[in-house]
This record gives structure tokens, sequence and C-alpha cells, in this order.
């Protein structure tokens, strides 16, 4: 139960400040590594790794180190597990099933393990559900509508094949079919693959088209369940061990997280490496933008952390999962150029009055 009126309109403020950051970082993230040749991605996401970890360990200093409690990275575990199977799931099914699928079973994850308590957590208190359920559902809605937005496939092109050219090659070799590709939201990124780059694939390519689209469903839920799930050992301790003095700071616990991230994405990149050969796929100009990307999602977890906090699971969740997409777009139309005609066009308004009205029903539900 809230306390004084005062104390709450405060931890909302906080919270929503935390939840402009989350949505406005994961929305930018991926910006500069747009034109820029990621490989497999597995370097890319290692390198962005790495780069979470050092604003980790600068929040963990500015917070004059906290208790760190190694629970925490079973978080980071489960975000980097789930995370390095987006390279997989967009060579089987493509980027728009993909976050369909993905997105959605991380929102209706995180939100309802909040709002049900499930794991052992406590409940969410929230004072209008009924702003909830419906914010909730236009969430999931305007991604349904987001997938019917198509990019423009010959600016999409040329993007390619100046990133190649840029990169010493006469041409590009896109790693997916863009037929498959939509807005990007908060995860992964179409890349290029050179023709020099050893295969990376061959186990999907043996794949029959009905055991990619299976192979590619299952790790999507797989994907979008660990996405949902990645904060609950953090919250789990805040409230199951609130009476020992664990911190109900958000901040706090980013540090073990970050850890958590790092470690796994590093074990992950070791045993890639080894499988092959020591030849990871890498390009010049990859490391800076990688380290950008990685500085921008990890300022957008830390907010997250912090609308986690404040306004509850339920409240966050359906926030952070939706408004990231509408920045992406407005990147892709106004920037990339990528989105263009006047059906596009449409269902991009119409995406995002959805989304804007999810995201303002889920915040007035709290208020």
């Amino acid at each position: 139960m809230p306390g004084s009126l005062g104390e709450e309109l405060s931890s909302n403020a906080v919270g929503f400040i935390g939840a402009v950051v989350a949505v406005v970082c994961f929305g930018c993230n991926l910006v500069p590594v747009k034109n820029t040749d990621t490989g497999d991605g597995m370097f890319y996401q290692w390198i962005m790794c790495s780069a979470i970890w050092t604003v980790g360990l600068v929040i963990n200093l500015i917070r004059n180190c906290p208790t760190f409690y190694p629970l925490s990275m079973l978080g980071g575990f489960l975000w980097a597990t789930g995370n390095i199977m987006v390279v997989p799931i967009l060579k089987t099914i493509g980027l728009g099933p993909g976050i369909l699928i993905w997105s959605s079973v991380n929102m209706i994850t995180g939100w309802a393990s909040g709002h049900f308590g499930w794991f052992g957590l406590h409940p969410d208190y929230i004072p209008r559900q009924n702003l909830n359920y419906i914010g909730f559902a236009l969430s999931l809605l305007r991604l349904v509508i987001f997938v019917g937005v198509k990019p423009d496939h010959a600016r999409l092109q040329r993007n390619q094949n100046a990133t190649a050219t840029s990169n010493g090659r006469a041409d590009g070799h896109p790693l997916l079919d863009e037929e498959q590709s939509a807005v990007n939201v908060t995860e992964g990124d179409v890349s290029v693959k050179p023709a020099d780059y050893s295969s990376d694939a061959s186990w999907v390519d043996g794949l029959s088209i009905l055991q990619k689209r299976i192979i590619g469903i299952v790790l999507s839920l797989i994907s979008g369940a660990m996405y949902g799930l990645n904060f609950l050992p953090c919250i789990w301790i805040q409230e199951n061990r609130a009476h020992e003095g664990a911190s109900q700071n958000g901040l706090d616990y980013v540090f073990a997280h970050f850890c958590g991230i790092y470690m796994t994405s590093s074990a992950y990149f070791l045993i890639y490496s080894a499988y092959t050969q020591n030849r990871p796929q890498y390009t010049k100009g990859l490391v800076i933008p990688s380290l950008v990307s990685g500085w921008m999602w990890a300022l957008a977890q830390a907010g997250w952390f912090v609308a986690n906090s404040s306004l509850t699971e339920s409240v966050s969740f359906p926030i952070v999962t939706t408004g990231p997409s509408i920045i992406a777009a407005l990147w892709s139309v106004f920037y990339f150029r990528e989105i263009s005609g006047a059906k596009n066009y449409i269902l991009l308004i119409v995406a995002l009055v959805v989304g804007g009205a999810g995201v303002a029903l889920v915040a007035l539900s709290k208020i």
C-alpha cells in the first residue's frame, strides 16, 4: 500500500523520469550501429555488453558501492541469454515476426509477474486497474500494427551497399531478407555479411522452412520470457529482504545485474570464438559505435530499474516496451527515411496513436 500522498507523488515523478530515460535511450541505442557492418552480431554484442558493464561500475561508485547481491546477476544472465538468441531468430523467421513474438512475451511476462505477484513477488498496487488493463491491451495491439509497416527496400539496399563499400567491399550481402524486417525496437539489428566471412549459419541453412519456423518461434518465446523476467531477481530481493535492510533504490542493483550480463556474454563469446576457430566476425569502424550503443542501452536499463522501483512492473513494462518503438519509428521516417508510402504512413500513425494511448492510460492508472 502507498504511503502519504506527497511521498507517492514524488515516487511516481521519479519513476516516470526513469521511464522517459529508458524510452528515449532504448529508442536511440541502435542508431550508432544502424549503418555499421555488425557481421553476425556476436562481436558487436560482446563489445556492447562491455560498455554496459562500465556504466554499471560508474553507477556503483556514485551510489557508494551498495551491497552486492550475487542473486542479482541471475537477471543479467537471463537477459544476455535471451539476447544471444536474436541472431538465430532473425535467420529463421525474420525481424518482424521475431519482434512481435519476443516483445509481446516480454511485456506480458514482466507485466503479469508484477501484476499477479508471480515467482514470489508481491502483487502490485494499482489505484485504477481498469485503465491499466486497457493500456496494456493497447500496447500489445500496437505491436501487431507495426508488423504491417514495410520499409523502403530500395533505400535499405542502398544503405547496405554504402556500408559494404565503406568497409572495403564492392557490394553487400544482407544477412537477412529485408522483406521480413519491420520497425526496430530495442534489441537486434539487420546486418551485412561479407563474402569472405566464415560461415556462421550452416546449422540454419540445413533446416527446412517448417523447421526454421518452429525453431524461430520457440526461440522467440524463450527470448521474450527471459527479457520479461530479467528484473525478477532484483525485485525479489527488494521485496523479500526489506526487513534485512535491502535497498529499495533500483540503482543499487544495477552493477550486479550488469556484471551478470558481462560475464554471461563473455562466456558465450568465448564459446562462439572456439566454435569459429578464433575467427569472430567484425569490421573496421565497429568498436566505437558498439560502445556508444552499449552505453545508451545501459542508461536505458538503469532508468527502467528506477521505473520498476517507483511505478511497479505492471506500469513500467507497458510504458518502456511501447515507447522505444515509437522513437525508433520516428528515426526510420525522418532520419533514415526507410519508411515511405501512404499505406505505411497510415499504419504508422495508427500504431503511434494506439501505442501512445496505451502508454497514457497505463501512466494514469498509477496516479
